[in-house]
């Protein structure tokens, strides 16, 4: 994957920092995981930091999804590691998993209580709602992003409707999804795109 970070500093205890602080806030602020974080993510790495740009996210979200583990922290990962190496990687890494380390101990000393109070519960349906929302605003704008052309949309929709329909399992979807990325547009791409 090549560089396309726009103000880096140079890797160093500077940087470090960096990685990890902004990784923290998005571990902190973001209700839901996974997709929910995304559009944090981007506001973060592209928008306030120019670590990245939207092309690269779009590649990295990619691995980080073909790859075991959760994608807010595979994407830190591998952020992490392009803009700072190894220590990078374990900033950024750490910097996301931080927060749910210490709110995960923390209410589980209050589980019960918290489980049997309506107003946590309440709260808890307005979350899970608004997750909803931001996964869905994730998807969409990925979406339209990624699939420019109509190969690419017709991919999409195929794997979908495979996901939604049947019970073949994810691994395989992506799978075959990069066998039919390259042949549609390697093997069997115009010259010129090559």
């Amino acid at each position: 994957m090549q560089s396309r970070a726009t103000s880096t500093p140079e890797p160093g205890p500077a940087l470090w920092w960096q990685l990890f602080s902004s990784w923290f806030r998005i571990g902190l602020f973001t209700f839901g995981g996974g997709y929910a974080m995304l559009p944090l993510i981007e506001k973060e790495v592209i928008d306030k930091r120019g670590w990245t740009d939207r092309q690269e996210i779009l590649d990295i979200y990619a691995l980080a999804q073909s790859v075991p583990g959760i994608i807010a922290v595979n994407t830190a990962i591998f952020l992490g590691n392009r803009l700072a190496g190894p220590l990078g990687a374990i900033a950024a890494a750490a910097g996301v998993i931080g927060p749910s380390l210490v709110i995960i101990i923390s209410i589980a000393s209050f589980f019960q209580q918290l489980q049997e109070s309506i107003w946590v519960l309440r709260a808890f349906s307005g979350i899970r709602a608004a997750v909803v929302g931001l996964v869905a605003a994730a998807a969409l704008r990925i979406g339209l992003r990624t699939c420019r052309d109509k190969r690419s949309l017709a991919l999409a929709i195929v794997v979908f409707l495979l996901n939604m329909f049947t019970s073949i399992h994810v691994l395989y979807l992506l799978a075959g999804g990069a066998l039919v990325g390259f042949l549609m547009y390697y093997v069997f791409a115009p010259k010129e795109v090559h």
